[in-house]
């Protein structure tokens, strides 16, 4: 892979990858160099790694998109390169790896959409939540009014959009923005170790599960179950399913290879 100048790639545990924001300096703002890299760094290890981590270096996530880019934009800019702002953060939710986003302090705008295209959110007790961009007399673009609502309600997310007031880690678990809040020290203590356990899970059954959860944005409910029945009965044809089901019976801890 070519060197990469914005993130840091780090392997702290088999089949566990950790994507560092690297613009420190800049509070990890996400200018269009570092999605490139982000975007190239997910090819490079999708089919080496069984959980992905975003976390930031320093004390931001992802402090926003980088306001000096943007105040040169065009409408026609905005929408030229989209593919890294929007469909970068679309890929991120639709990896067939679990992602997980350790947020160790400023998660606004543009980082806080990406981290909402995570699977998880693990937050430190020090960690800022926000989407302020009308503050700047713009939007989210990068899939805020559709991921929020989603996540904390309709009525929760306009208050944040439209009132750009930023929010507390406690009080971003309290509304379901983030599933767990930690101290500060214990963040990526915590974080490896969820991670480690899902690394252990059988890798094609994690796949199909987050497919059919992810459907669920789209289907109805009668839709999701036969979805779900589908992927469920598929898994029954793998060396995974049999190993899984021979290792319980035999009280013994199963060997998953992602066949």
């Amino acid at each position: 892979m070519e060197k990469m100048k914005k993130i840091i790639i780090e392997y702290p545990k088999k089949d566990v990858v950790i994507i560092i924001f690297n613009r420190p300096e800049k509070l990890n703002a996400l200018n269009l160099e570092t999605r490139k890299e982000i975007s190239a760094a997910i090819d490079e290890i999708e089919e080496k790694a069984r959980c992905l981590i975003f976390t930031g270096k320093g004390k931001a996530f992802a402090a926003g998109a980088d306001i000096n880019e943007l105040s040169k934009r065009t409408s026609f800019d905005y929408l030229r390169i989209s593919k890294w702002t929007t469909w970068l953060n679309h890929k991120i939710e639709n990896l067939e790896i679990p992602v997980i986003a350790a947020i160790n302090g400023y998660a606004l705008g543009a980082g806080c959409e990406l981290a909402m295209s995570c699977d998880i959110r693990i937050a430190s007790d020090k960690a800022k939540f926000g989407l302020p961009e009308l503050n700047l007399g713009i939007m989210p673009g990068a899939g805020g009014t559709q991921k929020l609502p989603r996540l904390v309600g309709v009525g929760m997310a306009k208050k944040l959009i439209f009132t750009g007031e930023l929010i507390d880690a406690k009080e971003a678990l309290k509304i379901g923005l983030v599933e767990e809040v930690v101290d500060h020290r214990r963040l990526m203590d915590r974080v490896l170790e969820i991670a480690e356990k899902i690394s252990k899970k059988p890798p094609l059954a994690i796949k199909l599960a987050k497919k059919a959860i992810n459907a669920t944005r789209s289907m109805t409910l009668e839709e999701g179950l036969r979805y779900e029945v589908g992927l469920a009965a598929l898994l029954f044809s793998t060396e995974d399913a049999r190993e899984g089901l021979k290792a319980f019976l035999e009280k013994r801890e199963p060997e998953f290879k992602g066949k």
